[in-house]
């Protein structure tokens, strides 16, 4: 069983950065992909990026070149780094890790960009 804590969030006028991170625990066996996602009220849950255990990542269109995930295998810790914040970026983010093709979720971390 694994066990996720997130951390980070909170409230950022447009073009702040806020970075996001997200502890696994419980586990002694390395993690395999770990991600974020995110959803804002009304809107469907979306990935935002992913890194995987070999450090490969993808983003979504929108957060390109904004943000950039990453990951510490040693602490089984993945971080998300969120530049240049836009009001769109509003949401509550949750991290999802896999292991054994099984998914684990944190219990999301809101983040407000207003000015």
């Amino acid at each position: 069983q694994v066990q996720l804590v997130e951390s980070g969030g909170g409230l950022v006028q447009p073009g702040g950065s806020l970075r996001l991170s997200c502890a696994a625990s419980g586990s002694r066996v390395s993690i395999d992909a770990m991600s974020w996602y995110r959803q804002a009220p009304g809107k469907q849950r979306g990935l935002v990026a992913v890194v995987s255990a070999g450090g490969n990542t993808n983003y979504a269109d929108s957060v390109k070149d904004r943000f950039t995930i990453s990951r510490d295998n040693a602490k089984n810790t993945v971080y998300l780094q969120m530049n240049s914040l836009k009001p769109e970026d509003t949401a509550v983010y949750y991290c999802k890790v896999l292991q054994w093709g099984i998914a684990y979720w944190g219990q999301g971390t809101q983040v407000t960009v207003s000015s």
